[in-house]
């Protein structure tokens, strides 16, 4: 009895995964922008704090990374190529969000930039007026001045541009996913939200 139990059991699995393949298609769905994937399993989003729909977007994010393997990294990068702020300015929101990263607040700030932008309407001009929204924030200014130029901030900062500029050719627009640095993700105009969350967790099951 146990051994057909086991065997209905892996013909289901066998079978979920079968689904998820012919549900998920190469093209339609996603499109394979390098050979070569990761070392590590990772999910990259681009975005900018300007974006409507990245700010739209922040509930489905929540969940991927809820539903991402633990093994898994999920990170924010955030893009200076977009019209709706100087180049300069979008260059700083994206110092700021490493000084959050490095406060270990990335996602509390980038709520709150995300308000500040899109529900106060209120305009950043550059990096003063990112610091105030840290202060209101809880961050001391001495603090936030400090990470600012540091090492660790100017490193992650490089990381940051370098992602941008290794998939630049493939960022039309934001927000934009980036699987496992081989795949990338296309929502269709009929997917629901579950069903986005459940493309880029499956994505990053691939190898």
């Amino acid at each position: 009895m146990k051994k057909v139990l086991f065997t209905l059991f892996a013909g289901l699995i066998f079978s979920l995964q079968a689904c998820a393949q012919e549900q998920w298609q190469e093209g339609t769905h996603y499109t394979i922008v390098s050979d070569d994937a990761s070392a590590k399993p990772e999910v990259l989003e681009f975005f900018s704090y300007w974006c409507p729909h990245c700010y739209q977007f922040e509930p489905l994010v929540k969940s991927i990374k809820e539903k991402l393997a633990a093994d898994v990294e999920f990170k924010k990068v955030h893009v200076n190529f977009m019209g709706m702020a100087a180049p300069q300015t979008q260059d700083e929101a994206s110092r700021a969000l490493m000084i959050a990263r490095a406060l270990k607040k990335e996602e509390a700030m980038t709520k709150a930039i995300f308000n500040y932008i899109h529900v106060q309407r209120s305009a950043i001009t550059g990096l003063k007026d990112l610091q105030n929204i840290f202060v209101v924030n809880g961050v001391e200014p001495e603090e936030f001045t400090k990470l600012a130029s540091s090492f660790g901030v100017n490193t992650m900062l490089q990381k940051n541009n370098k992602l941008i500029e290794q998939f630049r050719k493939n960022l039309s627009g934001v927000p934009n996913f980036i699987v496992n640095g081989k795949y990338q993700a296309k929502f269709t105009r009929d997917m629901t939200n579950d069903d986005i969350v459940d493309l880029i967790v499956w994505l990053s099951k691939q190898k």
